[in-house]
């Protein structure tokens, strides 16, 4: 695959139908990343499968201390499982204040219950104002080959916890991330305006252009030898 330019500069004005013989898989056990990933990419040619359609039903454990290292384990478990073209993500919020947390442990830090995450974040923040309240939402992703080569690219978007959780779309930490161009959280905004600023977005825009671009350049039919 070639790589990413990192422009992030890439037209969505053409539709295709999926094509059955190009799937690609979304790896992820997150009902809401697979949502954000199947709308993101559903102006590509590929037939977009997730974990259950492919028969696969196990778990990867996330080891790696960085976000890139744990998208890798998940796309080698879930490739060379599958067979197919996958994408697999990891992604989580940093905030300064407290060196980085919850960082790379986002999903898995003080249970699954993001109302509480949220509001514990908001109260570890207490009595920290304005700029000082700056965090990042972080994506890295790998694309991993059928023949098991990779190729990786990141997206990143800056903003500030927020005051009070605020919105109803989106999910997670979104409620809490506040964009400060936007004047909202990234849950209060329509999925096409979250879209060109989120980190899942962003990373996108260039997962979009290299699976393209893979087309384009004769790639194999998905899956085989």
């Amino acid at each position: 695959m070639p790589e990413a330019d990192g422009s992030g500069a890439v037209a969505r004005h053409t539709v295709y139908e999926p094509m059955a013989d190009h799937q690609l898989l979304i790896a992820t056990t997150s009902a809401g990343k697979l949502r954000e990933w199947r709308h993101l990419l559903a102006d590509t040619p590929y037939r977009l499968l997730d974990l259950r359609e492919a028969g696969i039903d196990f778990d990867v454990e996330e080891t790696g201390d960085t976000f890139a290292a744990n998208a890798r384990l998940k796309a080698e478990a879930y490739g060379r499982a599958s067979g197919l073209l996958t994408l697999a993500e990891d992604s989580g919020l940093c905030v300064d204040a407290l060196g980085g947390r919850p960082g790379v442990h986002s999903a898995r830090w003080e249970g699954d219950d993001y109302a509480h995450k949220n509001a514990l974040l908001i109260s570890l923040l207490a009595g920290v104002q304005d700029r000082a309240r700056a965090c990042r939402y972080v994506c890295s992703v790998i694309l991993r080959e059928p023949d098991g080569r990779l190729w990786e690219t990141r997206g990143e978007v800056r903003g500030q916890v927020a005051l009070a959780p605020a919105g109803s779309s989106g999910f997670g930490y979104d409620p809490i991330f506040y964009v400060p161009r936007l004047e909202a959280t990234l849950a209060e905004v329509p999925d096409r305006a979250k879209d060109r600023v989120s980190h899942r977005g962003r990373a996108a825009q260039r997962v979009r252009a290299a699976l393209m671009a893979r087309l384009e350049a004769g790639a194999p039919v998905l899956g085989s030898a």
